[in-house]
């Protein structure tokens, strides 16, 4: 089956070219959006095919390269499009196909009515299409167009309604926001393509299975290996929202939500988590860029809960939830568990997806009010929008035996005995946080009395909204069943099935054995009681008083306006870079550079050429006796000239 790999790529560019070329004329929105959610569909059935197909064979004959055709020849430099059929892109495959079909079907009933509803659905499909070549490109220079692609439909659809005003700190319309994306991932794919630069260098190469055959007989702590992994690092820095380049994922909340759960949940966030997975081997040849890795990831995690703690709009609160479960993701790999990061992406495309649609469920059910603070009793009208979302909530709090705890439990065991107790307290942290701001949003959305404006009659979603919503939540219910520890007598399938990508970087890191089951009982008890904490005093407190935050604020004064305020870290950036290279662009680049220097050498150039023309003419009288004078004193010059 996986010779067929290639239609899995193609059926999203099918949907794109349809409904891109013809959505205009065909106008009805359910053939639209069926057109764009029937081509995700087949290939995500024809991934599961794939897949169903490698269980029957043996690990090691699971791993196949399907070249398409020779994409760039120049001397020894050759790149293929060709994709790579293993278990880490068949897995990736599936999570983007499956929840992005979902998100397609949702989307049918959340876009309905909208005047661009056929050029929304060809950007949903552009973007799918983009996220499947990264993920199953068997080279860097075709994963990186995916990687571009993801880009520029972030670009496309955060900005989707891009005369619509967004309430951001440096920012006034969904198109900034969506420029804001635009830029800032600039600067980590700079540094991508600079990595790719030294890889070829260094490897004589850009396929994947070369890079890594070479990097085996290569020794730890090698200095190239150091740039390439750091290069490669920041441009996931980018792409997966961490510090320092994590400012534009809050803001990325402009577009329309089910562009928030296709970026935050299975595309463009996890593709840097995805790449560093994907050079493992290299990664493990540099152990101190797997310490900034643990590092920035810890960091990134704990920082985005804190500021998640004090946000009043929904989506911002998961916002800055995607924020810090991405940290969590590269805290994972920092220390190596590697299948750990892989499989907290997965669990976390179920409940991050439900999550967000359900946002998006009660924003349309309350007339496009996000703030949480105006919501209030919506369980009784949105029964399957409140339990979908609970259960979604218990996931990433942590609750067993959702798939969140599982995944998130895996991380917090391999930072503490892989990393350092230091990492999990850190990560521990996060987690109590996590799950404080979840029940708080959950009980001030949808528990307690209505605080809705009296023009405001929430009603439950269609089922094209609501079907989705419960297929998500039943994911996120037994999602984790796949990564069951050995310590709770489960064989961990996802780790034996993940095994074999991951087993070049293990062997080089020689992690040891770990059989204190003691400690790991006693940690995985933290953890739920972590969770349980956070439930009980998110629940408590703002059930009991739904303005609590004011009496917080009240209480600690600056720090809570820290937290309410992002750190400040988007008038930091103002500060000092935007308002800066606006100034110098302005008072240097154009009123001196432009208009002084190119415009003068244009302009003197100009008057050059009219002062040489007017000094000129006036040898041209119009008196033929004056041209043949002219010619008898030219050839006499020339006669005098030749004679000497």
């Amino acid at each position: 089956m996986h010779q067929y790999v290639g239609l899995i790529v193609l059926f999203p560019l099918i949907g794109l070219l349809i409904n891109g070329l013809l959505g205009w004329k065909i106008k009805n929105e359910k053939v639209i959006g069926s057109i764009g959610s029937g081509a995700v569909g087949l290939s995500f059935a024809l991934a599961v095919a794939i897949f169903i197909d490698m269980l029957g064979a043996a690990p090691e004959q699971r791993s196949h390269v399907v070249e398409l055709f020779t994409w760039i020849a120049a001397g020894s430099f050759k790149v293929s499009a060709a994709y790579q059929v293993d278990q880490l892109s068949v897995l990736m495959t599936l999570v983007v196909t499956g929840v992005g079909f979902l998100i397609h079907v949702y989307s049918i009933g959340y876009m309905h009515g909208d005047r661009s509803f056929a050029r929304f659905f060809t950007y949903l499909n552009l973007f799918i299409f983009a996220m499947l070549n990264l993920v199953l490109a068997d080279n860097y220079v075709l994963m990186f167009l995916g990687w571009e692609g993801v880009g520029l439909c972030s670009y496309l659809l955060i900005g989707f309604w891009y005369q619509k005003k967004f309430e951001g700190v440096t920012i006034t319309w969904t198109g900034d926001a969506g420029n804001k994306a635009f830029w800032v991932n600039r600067i980590g794919d700079f540094a991508f393509m600079l990595g790719m630069f030294l890889i070829f260098k260094e490897f004589g190469t850009l396929t994947f299975n070369e890079v890594m055959g070479q990097a085996d007989t290569m020794a730890v702590g090698n200095s190239t290996v150091f740039w390439i992994t750091l290069l490669l690092f920041i441009g996931a820095t980018g792409k997966s929202a961490q510090i320092p380049l994590f400012i534009w994922l809050p803001d990325a909340m402009a577009g329309p939500t089910p562009v928030s759960a296709l970026i935050h949940a299975a595309t463009m966030v996890t593709a840097g988590v995805y790449m560093v997975a994907r050079n493992s081997a290299l990664y493990a040849l540099a152990p101190d860029t797997m310490m900034v890795v643990a590092i920035v990831g810890a960091v990134t995690a704990i920082m985005a809960a804190s500021i998640g703690i004090a946000q009043n709009d929904i989506k911002k609160v998961l916002a800055y939830s995607t924020v810090s479960q991405l940290g969590y993701m590269f805290l994972a790999l920092g220390v190596g568990a590697f299948t750990a990061g892989i499989f907290h992406v997965m669990t976390h495309a179920f409940f991050k997806a439900c999550l967000f649609l359900g946002s998006g469920s009660v924003i349309h059910a309350m007339h496009e009010e996000q703030d949480i603070r105006h919501m209030g009793g919506l369980k009784k009208v949105m029964p399957y929008t409140y339990w979908t979302f609970l259960i979604s909530s218990f996931a990433i709090a942590g609750f067993p035996p959702l798939s969140g705890f599982f995944s998130k439990d895996e991380i917090l065991w391999k930072s503490f005995a892989d990393g350092s107790p230091i990492l999990w307290f850190i990560g521990a942290a996060a987690a109590l946080m996590t799950a404080f701001y979840m029940f708080r949003m959950v009980t001030l959305t949808f528990e307690g009395k209505p605080r809705w404006a009296d023009d405001k009659h929430p009603h439950e979603s269609p089922p094209s909204m609501t079907i989705p919503l419960i297929a998500l939540a039943a994911l996120a219910v037994v999602g984790g069943f796949v990564g069951v520890p050995a310590v709770l007598g489960g064989g961990n399938a996802i780790h034996q099935w993940l095994h074999p990508v991951f087993a070049q970087a293990e062997k080089t890191m020689a992690l040891p054995e770990h059989h204190a089951h003691t400690t790991e009982y006693i940690l995985m008890a933290i953890s739920v009681a972590i969770g349980v904490t956070g439930w009980w005093v998110g629940r408590r407190m703002f059930l009991k008083d739904p303005n609590a935050d004011e009496r917080i604020a009240a209480k600690t004064g600056f720090l809570y306006r820290l937290l309410a305020r992002k750190y400040f870290v988007d008038e930091a950036y103002d500060a000092a870079v935007v308002r800066p290279v606006v100034k110098t662009s302005d008072s240097f680049l154009f009123r001196f550079f432009d208009v002084r220097i190119i415009d003068g050498i244009v302009n003197g150039a100009g008057a050059l050429a009219g002062w040489t023309s007017r000094t000129l003419r006036v040898i041209q009288t119009g008196v033929v006796q004056n041209y043949a004078a002219l010619i008898v004193v030219g050839l006499v010059i020339v006669l005098g000239l030749i004679i000497l």
